[in-house]
């Protein structure tokens, strides 16, 4: 996989060594950028951001600014190289969201590492949930695909939480926080009992999960993660809630309304040997069943059992 690296600097002499060093890293793509040129590199959301300070003829801070504040992308790494290594200097760069300083002139072995571990970090980051540590999109669709190509025999179970947004609303999002972290810790727990080798659990997002497993008794697995997450997730409301049955909360026009208790809802779809084409054919199907889950009042499952 290539890792595109953005270097700003008005100059080429940056760019040049940096191709330099990693001429053997056939992976690593050096694109070097004017820094009155950005919008674009932007656009591509490069692996990471490199700004020779020494060869730009704008303010650091403002160009560090831009870039954090530009709405395409403000998610990739930025590594400033300067000679000015005054520490005052250096403070208000890392105030500006930079994760990395560089003292000019570059050492060429220092930096070729320090660049492929800053990668390689990323990298890793961008595969896991940061609140759960769960695998995150880009490895359930792996996953998914692997299955599907191998022609597998298994099921992917999708777990959203009902009425999540107005607990948030309620106690905040530390408070929901703890129950995505719960609700995690609740799958894994009920998943990895049945001893399932091939098991895999993954974080979608927010309050969305999935679990992929291979033949087993789906009524059974989906019954003891209700039973689990329901015994439980009242430590997560107070004594008054807990006593009423339901949350008093204020919709869009200022109306009090009782909403249930967090309860968690699941579709499971099983799939065949060449039953679907791809992830997201199942996808779609996961998405009917778990509607259909969360129209039941409290923790529900719904399972496909019907060939697509």
């Amino acid at each position: 996989m290539y890792q595109e690296i953005a270097v700003i600097d008005d100059k080429e002499e940056m760019i040049n060594q940096l191709k330099n060093i990693f001429q053997l890293e056939k992976d690593y793509i050096f694109r070097n950028i004017p820094s009155n040129n950005l919008e674009e590199t932007l656009k591509d959301i490069p692996d990471l951001i490199i700004i020779n300070e020494d060869g730009i003829n704008m303010d650091i801070l403002d160009l560090c600014d831009y870039i954090r504040n530009y709405s395409e992308n403000r998610i990739s790494p930025i590594m400033v190289i300067s000679s000015n290594i005054d520490r005052n200097h250096r403070i208000d760069i890392f105030k500006k969201n930079v994760e990395y300083f560089i003292k000019a002139p570059i050492d060429d072995e220092y930096i070729y590492y320090t660049i492929r571990n800053m990668i390689r970090l990323m990298s890793s980051n961008r595969k896991v949930s940061p609140l759960t540590g769960l695998p995150g999109n880009l490895q359930i669709q792996v996953e998914l695909t692997k299955k599907l190509l191998k022609k597998e025999k298994f099921a992917i179970l999708y777990f959203d939480l009902d009425n999540f947004k107005e607990y948030n609303d309620t106690y905040g999002f530390l408070k929901g926080d703890e129950v995505i972290k719960f609700t995690a810790k609740v799958i894994s727990k009920v998943m990895h009992e049945y001893k399932l080798e091939d098991s895999f659990i993954g974080h979608i997002g927010g309050d969305d999960f999935v679990g992929i497993i291979s033949d087993v008794n789906y009524d059974k697995l989906c019954q003891d993660i209700i039973t689990l997450f329901d015994h439980n997730i009242k430590d997560y409301f107070n004594e008054e809630d807990i006593e009423r049955g339901y949350l008093e909360v204020a919709n869009r026009k200022g109306i009090i309304e009782q909403v249930p208790l967090t309860a968690i809802s699941i579709g499971v779809v099983r799939v065949s040997p060449g039953e679907y084409k791809n992830p997201l054919e199942i996808g779609e199907i996961g998405a009917q069943v778990k509607h259909l889950a969360k129209t039941q009042t409290g923790s529900a499952y719904v399972i496909n059992r019907r060939k697509n």
